[in-house]
């Protein structure tokens, strides 16, 4: 219903898993599993649960051993760019304490329900975004961080690095720029009107804003997405890195009820059973690409079954580095290669 001719070329030039699993059914515990390669009976962060303080979720422990560390060790550049929700800035779970060198985008995941926030953080620093202050909406928090994104993968160039970009699209709050609302404004009816927070102390940290035309933003959010994905793909060739880099694109759970998406209406779910926050294949099974020119064979597919918490050991044999030990993960590599696997 959707179109998305970027993300459709990376399946076309890579390799589709189609038996593949989130880390869980919700976000910060899902990406603890895509973290630490630890699955959600091992790894520290349970749920989604916050800390007492406006910002932040329970952080990850100092134990902890992340993705970005292991790669440290070999010589790799690091970067987040998103929504992190796994620790507050200065707390043990702070993404600089847990292997990158730089972080941009939400801490907390309740602040990356809205897409015009008032500040996102770069590392230590509390970024204001002038444009979104009090109901101004001039600073699209999606478009600020792909630019710092894009940004890293310039500045490193020369070096190996490792890109995390966990997007904050299509998410709780349904917000897009006009001239993508635009394109599928009346296309997708009866529209579904969704009343929601507009003012008072929610109003842009954690509160979603009302949206009558629920569909066209979802469907112009789906959009935007798959043209930051193009951005990215077109980046690294015109950086001459392109078959050098291994892309991974995977969800971090199933399809989402809230501020105003209506999954039922796109099929959001496929076949599947459930939704997020439900422990069935609706809420776990998730699409997952990986692309890899020269090595992945391209337009393939394999129904290897697979989970977040195998991520971690597949990089680290591919970087040439020993797992950390208490991992949960089993290396997908020779698949990816086209060859038997575990």
């Amino acid at each position: 219903m959707i179109k998305t001719p970027n993300i459709d070329k990376l399946a076309a030039q890579g390799i589709r898993f189609t038996n593949h699993y989130s880390g869980s059914t919700v976000c910060a515990p899902s990406r603890s599993v895509l973290m630490t390669g630890q699955h959600s009976g091992r790894t520290v962060i349970r749920d989604n649960k916050g800390v007492k303080t406006q910002e932040g979720q329970t952080p990850m422990d100092a134990n902890s051993v992340t993705i970005a560390e292991v790669l440290k060790q070999k010589g790799y550049a690091t970067g987040a760019f998103g929504k992190w929700g796994l620790g507050f800035i200065g707390t043990s779970g702070d993404p600089n304490k847990q292997g990158f060198d730089e972080f941009f985008g939400y801490n907390c995941q309740r602040m990356g329900h809205n897409y015009y926030p008032y500040s996102l953080w770069h590392n230590q620093e509390n970024i204001i975004l002038a444009g979104n202050e009090g109901k101004k909406t001039e600073e699209y928090g999606p478009e600020v961080i792909h630019k710092q994104a894009l940004k890293f993968l310039e500045d490193n160039k020369s070096k190996p690095f490792f890109m995390y970009y966990p997007s904050i699209i299509p998410h709780a709050e349904l917000f897009a720029p006009e001239e993508y609302i635009a394109k599928y404004r009346g296309k997708f009816l009866p529209e579904k009107e969704y009343k929601g927070v507009d003012d008072g102390p929610d109003y842009k940290v954690g509160g979603y804003g009302s949206q009558p035309e629920s569909h066209a933003a979802f469907a112009a959010m789906v959009d935007y997405l798959d043209m930051q994905v193009g951005e990215i793909v077109a980046k690294l060739k015109e950086l001459g890195i392109y078959d050098n880099t291994l892309i991974i694109y995977t969800s971090d759970n199933g399809p989402h009820q809230e501020g105003g998406a209506d999954p039922d209406y796109f099929d959001s779910n496929g076949p599947f059973r459930g939704y997020k926050r439900d422990l069935y294949e609706g809420g776990i099974h998730v699409p997952m690409i990986a692309i890899w020119p020269g090595s992945i064979k391209a337009g393939s597919t394999t129904d290897h079954i697979s989970a977040f918490w195998d991520i971690m050991p597949t990089i680290a044999e591919l970087a040439g580095m020993k797992s950390p030990e208490n991992i949960d993960g089993i290396s997908f590599l020779p698949t990816l290669l086209g060859k038997k696997n575990k």
